[in-house]
């Protein structure tokens, strides 16, 4: 009987991943479109918390080239050391975003493409409160997620056995809206990386009041 490999954590998956993230999941047009609505929005020069921000492109890198001021956390080391090379005109720190902390109103957007999909549900919930009181009033969170009831679930990333947990779209929006967020708009559409499965994506834009 094979040996089940053991479910490895999103630092230890991401540092194994590298660059190859970029090549299977760095475009979806999902995350082109939360940019381009981002941008639009926010005022010149613009400071932008990217959680769990990659190897920096497209979002970093978009934001960047825009006269955004930058800063990605993640919890890879070796994808913070991928984003410092590819974006030089942004900032990114090695850190975990529920053990980082930041000034109260200080941030005009927060994205956060991805990041949730390995957090426990209590950790998902205590970051998007802690987001809430981070950003400017008025300023934006701009949330890409899969959506769907699921809490551990396992499942195979790109050969690395990981496991999964998100919530389904309307109760998504709940919990940005409990943590003090004004749901602005929802999107969602269906996405096929390149041999992989297909798969939602939501996104979720949302307001400070």
């Amino acid at each position: 009987m094979e040996q089940q490999r053991p479910v490895v954590g999103p630092a230890e998956l991401f540092d194994a991943i590298g660059s190859g993230y970029e090549d299977a999941f760095g475009r979806p047009p999902v995350v082109a479109r939360a940019v381009g609505e981002l941008l639009a929005l926010l005022p010149p020069s613009a400071r932008v918390l990217d959680i769990g921000s990659g190897t920096g492109r497209p979002v970093a890198h978009a934001l960047a080239g825009a006269g955004c001021r930058v800063t990605g956390l993640d919890v890879s080391g070796v994808m913070i050391s991928i984003a410092r090379e590819q974006v030089p005109d942004a900032e990114f720190v090695h850190t975990d975003v529920r053990a980082w902390t930041s000034p109260p109103a200080c941030w005009d957007a927060v994205c956060a493409y991805f990041p949730f999909l390995q957090m426990p549900r209590a950790d998902t919930e205590a970051v998007l409160a802690n987001v809430a009181r981070w950003l400017v009033p008025g300023g934006y969170l701009s949330l890409i997620t899969v959506p769907m009831d699921a809490e551990e679930l396992p499942v195979d990333f790109l050969g690395h056995p990981v496991r999964i947990t998100s919530f389904p779209a309307l109760e998504l929006e709940e919990r940005v809206t409990a943590a003090g967020l004004r749901v602005v708009s929802t999107y969602s559409e269906i996405f096929e990386p390149d041999g992989g499965q297909a798969e939602e994506h939501l996104l979720i834009t949302a307001r400070r009041p």
